[in-house]
């Protein structure tokens, strides 16, 4: 059951866009065309998007308090100047880069910043989950997965949600609500059935529901603190990746998506298929924290 339908608001036509990030101080959006590689922000109330080209993919993003930004690239995880040119390599803690690079991330409500890799082959679970802390130490905090995604946090700090895209299945970790430590092993908060679309980049609102982009199924899903599908929005592509809640009262949702290596009779039928959607809904996001290191 499709309870609406999300709305191109940006003609991107990007190969790969994920991570849309909202800031709130500026009342803009940033987001990450993986493949271009660059990263962009868009401006709702003119329109306009720029865009920074980046040496290398970017899959991940956040905004740091001092200014600037983190994100996880190919070849590892980075600090950015605000004008966006690579500053400082933190930590290169994947192996190949040749098969392997980041991939979807955020900064967690501690300050800190969450970011997995994708094994390209998806072959073998080869894939893993770091956390760049404030010192800029940089943990392993989870690996036996193939495409690291959809990493969100609660609004009462108690878990932590990733997924594992070609699983089909969104994780849910317990934490110290205080430090923010995990304090168990992962459990499975939702298995999604082959065939109709795998779990991608997410949000979650204030009142704790999980949105995740259904890649190959052409729709955001929202789940309840149980992990049950309470309502599902079409977007007008069959490949979106990533959500963010943005706008004055955080309740936009947006909706990024991909074109990159999807056939021709798809593209066709999908012509907005690489566009930022957003639809307006009845429930807020949670503000994006700054990365404090």
């Amino acid at each position: 059951m499709v309870d609406a339908t999300l709305q191109t608001v940006l003609h991107a036509q990007a190969a790969l866009g994920e991570c849309p990030l909202w800031a709130e101080d500026e009342q803009a959006l940033y987001w990450v065309d993986i493949e271009a590689p660059s990263l962009n922000r868009f401006d709702p109330l003119s329109g306009e998007n720029l865009s920074w080209a980046l040496p290398e993919h970017i899959g991940c993003v956040g905004r740091r308090e001092g200014g600037g930004f983190i994100a996880g690239l190919r070849s590892g995880l980075w600090l950015l100047s605000e004008q966006v040119e690579l500053t400082h390599c933190i930590a290169r803690p994947v192996a190949d880069t040749t098969i392997s690079r980041f991939n979807d991330g955020r900064v967690d409500p501690w300050g800190r910043f969450w970011a997995g890799t994708i094994h390209e082959p998806r072959d073998i679970p080869a894939a893993s989950l770091f956390r760049v802390g404030t010192d800029l130490s940089c943990q392993h905090l989870a690996g036996d997965i193939k495409v690291s995604n959809g990493v969100a946090f609660s609004p009462d700090r108690r878990w932590a949600y990733h997924s594992d895209t070609p699983n089909h299945v969104v994780y849910r970790y317990p934490l110290d609500s205080d430090s923010g430590e995990l304090v168990g092993p992962r459990e499975i908060f939702h298995q999604f059935p082959f065939g109709n679309g795998r779990p991608d980049g997410a949000a979650v609102d204030v009142e704790g529901y999980y949105w995740t982009a259904l890649y190959e199924g052409g729709r955001v899903a929202r789940l309840s603190p149980t992990g049950e599908i309470v309502a599902e929005y079409a977007v007008p592509a069959r490949c979106p990746t990533m959500c963010a809640f943005g706008g004055p009262d955080l309740k936009t949702l947006y909706v990024t998506s991909a074109r990159h290596g999807r056939p021709a009779d798809e593209l066709a039928a999908y012509p907005e298929s690489g566009n930022l959607f957003a639809l307006r809904v009845d429930v807020a996001g949670q503000s994006e924290p700054l990365f404090l290191g």
